[in-house]
């Protein structure tokens, strides 16, 4: 058995769709024998996984499973291990590393209340 990495692809869906087309791309991980029954296995979840239609919020909301569009086999799996990667193009790099490192302190700070009680904390600029 082997591990694999697979990107699933689901249409959200917005009351009557009247909105601009939105799709949830997901990385799944994958335990199976080969890529083709990784592969299936991956249809097999993305199919199951589109029941996500929450008719009991104000505003229905539907998942379509589109399809799997990538499949890539995990030679090892080990701690700090690449998954994925995605090279972007930033009109401003100071701005794009400052909401990198905002976001970063805001998950740093969720870590920290879980064990502590600390509301706020304070990083150097």
């Amino acid at each position: 058995m082997n591990w694999f990495l697979a990107k699933l692809v689901f249409r959200i869906v917005c009351g009557q769709g009247n909105h601009t087309p939105q799709f949830d791309e997901q990385l799944r991980l994958i335990y199976a024998d080969d890529e083709l029954h990784a592969f299936h296995k991956a249809r097999l979840l993305g199919e199951g996984d589109c029941i996500k239609d929450q008719g009991e919020m104000a505003v229905h909301i539907k998942w379509k499973f589109i399809d799997v569009t990538e499949l890539h086999p995990l030679a090892q799996v080990a701690d700090g291990a690449e998954i994925t990667s995605l090279i972007k193009e930033e009109a401003n790099a100071d701005l794009y590393i400052r909401s990198i490192q905002r976001a970063a302190t805001q998950l740093l700070q969720q870590g920290l209340n879980q064990f502590t009680g600390i509301n706020r904390i304070t990083i150097g600029t």
